[in-house]
């Protein structure tokens, strides 16, 4: 592998948690849901580096005895970030995480993990988090990516990259079939200015980036992102469904190249259907950017715009439009998490300042391109 190669196979630094401070933390919460006097453990506590620029995964075990023998569970709890530490964020309702998913278990076939206890307050170990049960599967990495060149995704079959693809889309096409969303999704509507779930998503959008370039300066590039969508807006913007939000294959674990877990709603809201394609296959042209850019073998045939527009319509009857806004959209939403990620690494010193903050944007030059510069 080259020296650049190399600097993507690195274990990004995401928290300055202490690890035996929170399995204490755990250790303590789980006393509340076992037989009281029950004796119980939290054991291999552990983060994952594969996936995931936002919130804190960690994995754990815990033990107890229950009914004169020893229950031992394989456990995940999702954990909101450390102020200090850069989130990419400016809020996280880990309780609306934990009820979206609990949510879309119950209304849908859509594989969740099972959910276990939330802790909306940082009280028990510093921040939010909600624990829910270990599932088994693989899923493909960020780090180094799984278009690289290696790997279980990289080397499977045209078949079984088809059947991936096509499951994953039948996600999508489950969860925005969800009657009434406005009514089970009540809690991701949030209080963003505007006569659409569109507009209102978008203006979320912005916000977020006000938020951000308080700490990294004014993006021209982002500015000028938000400029071109308000030029090429939808005549017809289409129904308004919930939308999984962070749909990309990173945050789905995979058993026989189908979803056996789908995971990560932080991005969760109420938006046309097109917003969830497009950023399955706009995070998945960004890696296929790096891969080009840095010599490496790449899958140019998985999860195109077209491919997936095709499945999806076939599967959900709805003709997806106006995809190049929408593709540019999930282009946008990116390098907001790139000026927040890259902060990040400015405060673990794993680089500079720039005195630019476009210069943070990974994704920069394929979203100058989709702009037409």
């Amino acid at each position: 592998m080259s020296e650049d190669g190399e600097r993507f196979s690195t274990d990004l630094k995401r928290s300055s948690r202490d690890l035996e401070e929170v399995r204490q933390g755990l250790e303590r919460a789980l006393a509340g849901r076992v037989p009281q006097g029950t004796e119980h453990s939290v054991d291999s506590i552990g983060g994952t580096s594969a996936t995931g620029m936002s919130s804190e995964t960690l994995l754990f075990d815990a033990s107890w005895q229950e009914g004169g023998q020893r229950r031992q569970e394989r456990l995940v709890a999702r954990v909101a970030p450390i102020g200090d530490d850069v989130p990419v964020f400016p809020t996280y309702d880990l309780p609306g995480q934990f009820l979206t998913s609990k949510t879309v278990g119950s209304l849908t076939d859509v594989p969740v993990p099972p959910p276990w206890w939330c802790e909306p307050d940082g009280s028990v170990i510093g921040s939010p988090f909600f624990v829910m049960g270990r599932v088994e599967g693989e899923v493909p990495p960020d780090i180094p990516p799984y278009s690289f060149g290696e790997g279980w995704l990289f080397d499977a079959s045209d078949e079984q990259k088809s059947r991936l693809q096509d499951s994953t889309v039948a996600v999508l096409a489950e969860l925005h079939a969800i009657p009434e969303p406005d009514k089970h999704f009540a809690h991701l509507r949030g209080e963003f200015a505007g006569d659409t779930a569109l507009r209102r998503h978008v203006q979320g959008r912005r916000e977020w980036y006000e938020w951000a370039a308080r700490d990294s300066g004014r993006s021209a590039l982002v500015e000028r992102a938000f400029t071109w969508m308000d030029d090429h807006w939808p005549k017809d913007e289409g129904p308004t469904v919930f939308c999984w939000g962070d749909s990309r294959i990173g945050n789905v674990m995979y058993q026989d190249f189908r979803p056996s877990a789908v995971l990560d709603w932080e991005m969760a809201g109420l938006a046309p259907a097109e917003t969830d394609l497009a950023w399955l296959a706009y995070l998945h042209r960004m890696f296929e950017d790096m891969a080009i850019a840095y010599g490496f073998p790449h899958m140019p045939d998985f999860l195109r715009m077209e491919d997936l527009a095709a499945s999806y319509e076939g599967l959900s009857g709805h003709t997806p439009r106006h995809l190049d806004f929408y593709f540019l959209y999930a282009a946008l939403q990116l390098a907001i998490v790139y000026l927040r990620t890259g902060m990040r690494s400015v405060r673990f010193g794993e680089r500079e300042a720039p005195a630019d903050a476009d210069e943070l944007i990974m994704n920069a030059d394929t979203l100058r391109a989709l702009l037409g510069a």
